[in-house]
């Protein structure tokens, strides 16, 4: 079965005028009615870095929770970020980016990648006894644009040593937008056999050009978690200067169509949220 992740969070961090506390809640308000899996809603980073999302509690606050199966996810960037986010029951999942590109893992979170691991083993440790769970990102999981070393095999291996440690939920992240149809069939295919109670999944960034054909990619080698944004919003304001959107959720919902796959999800609800996209966004 799909579980389809909207990434409001992601859509937004990268805006340069601040989205209004009220505004913000109104559109994930309306996201939660759509019917996705997951909402990637806010980040307990420092406003310093992420000003956009400072006022992720606030948002958090003014969400109405009462008639949603929707869950809510949050990234952070240091063990206080993850303690922070354990003080709220409504928040299910915390993500972290893990990168296995040294240089972007400093650019991101101020971390070395053995820094970073010992963080996981840290995160992974306090969510168990909170009683949720992590998602890790396996960030410049399809290339490196730094000229460091990168190869499938270096990517598994860093799936493995986050299986090694309980982490239950890993995305695989095109975070500059590079990734190929042949490295995307190749990982997908390979891990998620390899690792059967790991839920390995998608975030791609991605040009409208070649959405449908990474998408073909993931579903077809076994994909069933598929991270997008309405509109292709979105990009890592720490990868490069051009930011590459994410996967439109339109292009997810074309994909499925294509192929005769429900989504579950409320058309209705999803037309409301786009219009309110229109508002956040410009």
């Amino acid at each position: 079965m799909l579980k389809m992740i909207e990434c409001p969070r992601d859509a937004m961090q990268g805006l340069p005028d601040f989205v209004p506390t009220e505004l913000k809640a109104r559109y994930i308000n309306a996201l939660l009615k759509v019917g996705f899996d997951t909402l990637d809603f806010g980040s307990f980073v420092s406003p310093k870095a992420i000003p956009q999302l400072r006022d992720t509690a606030e948002v958090l606050s003014q969400l109405d929770l009462s008639a949603t199966q929707t869950k809510l996810l949050a990234i952070v960037a240091n063990q206080r970020g993850a303690e922070d986010v354990c003080r709220f029951a409504e928040i299910d999942f915390l993500g972290y980016p893990f990168s296995i590109s040294e240089i972007f893992q400093l650019r991101n979170t101020q971390k070395t990648i053995a820094e970073s691991l010992n963080l996981v083993q840290a995160m992974q440790e306090l969510v168990l006894k909170n009683g949720k769970k992590l998602v890790i990102y396996i960030s410049m999981g399809f290339g490196n644009p730094y000229g460091e070393a990168w190869s499938p095999d270096l990517a598994a291996h860093w799936v493995e040593k986050m299986a090694d440690l309980g982490v239950e939920i890993i995305s695989l992240a095109d975070t500059i937008g590079c990734a190929h149809p042949e490295s995307i069939a190749h990982l997908f295919s390979s891990l998620i056999p390899r690792f059967p109670g790991v839920e390995i999944g998608a975030h791609f960034h991605s040009t409208p050009e070649t959405r449908i054909e990474k998408l073909e990619a993931a579903w077809n080698n076994g994909c069933r978690r598929i991270d997008s944004a309405l509109n292709g919003f979105g990009g890592c304001p720490f990868a490069e200067d051009d930011l590459v959107g994410n996967i439109a959720t339109e292009s997810v919902i074309e994909f499925l169509q294509a192929k005769n796959i429900p989504s579950g999800l409320d058309k209705s609800a999803l037309h409301e949220a786009m219009l309110i996209a229109g508002e956040v966004f410009g």
